[in-house]
């Protein structure tokens, strides 16, 4: 069985994550790469992340479509992905091949993008809501 690397912040799970997750499970044994609180906080700002890396990993553990799930304290995964080594990266339809992280280790897949789902958004909606 092949095994898949994606990775990210997670932060506020939503429908397109939960997508992204499936097409990796589709692909093989999935691994995650899971970014630290300080990581969070140093790509996206002082206000993230909404829920605690704590809270993220047990929600992606709970999730059908990850089997395993790492985190990681640096700004990138790169040094995870080496120590991993997986068959396929997948990131999400904001990347090009060609410029994700670990491209020279293995096969990248980029997986389209589900329209109306992204946490930035998800998050200033429910700003406006409370």
């Amino acid at each position: 069985m092949k095994t898949i690397f994606t990775n990210g912040c997670f932060d506020v799970l939503h429908r397109g994550h939960f997508e992204l997750l499936k097409y990796c499970k589709s692909l093989g044994h999935v691994v995650v790469g899971l970014n630290s609180d300080t990581s969070v906080k140093r790509l996206k700002g002082s206000e993230r992340p909404v829920f605690s890396q704590e809270d993220r990993l047990f929600m992606l553990l709970s999730c059908k479509y990850v089997d395993e799930v790492y985190v990681f304290n640096e700004n990138t995964p790169y040094n995870l992905i080496k120590e991993i080594n997986p068959d396929i990266i997948v990131k999400g339809g904001d990347y090009k091949k060609e410029n994700v992280v670990g491209s020279n280790i293995c096969e990248v897949k980029i997986f389209d993008f589900v329209n109306g789902y992204s946490t930035t958004q998800t998050i200033k909606k429910m700003r406006t809501i409370y």
